[in-house]
């Protein structure tokens, strides 16, 4: 059963090869960025893994095209450099 939300529209700053990983996976999966986003929190609130074997995969080409080298031991670890 399909749930009525309200969404708000938000202007959130993130580390821009994880963006484009982000970008990349959500063109992968025929959804918009907001709906991965919420699916990634949703799962993340419960403590379930949110993506499955082959969707991983597809993260680890992505995060190869786009240089993305980032792991969870760097979450809340990043510090702003130079752009």
């Amino acid at each position: 059963m399909n749930r009525i939300v309200q969404r708000t529209q938000t202007g959130v700053r993130i580390e821009s090869s994880l963006l484009k990983v982000l970008k990349g996976l959500a063109e992968y999966l025929d959804m918009s960025m907001g709906d991965l986003l919420e699916g990634i929190v949703l799962h993340a609130f419960e403590g379930k893994a949110p993506f499955e074997a082959g969707t991983l995969e597809a993260i680890e080409r992505l995060k190869a095209v786009y240089g993305c080298e980032l792991t969870a031991a760097d979450s809340h670890r990043l510090q702003e450099g130079d752009e």
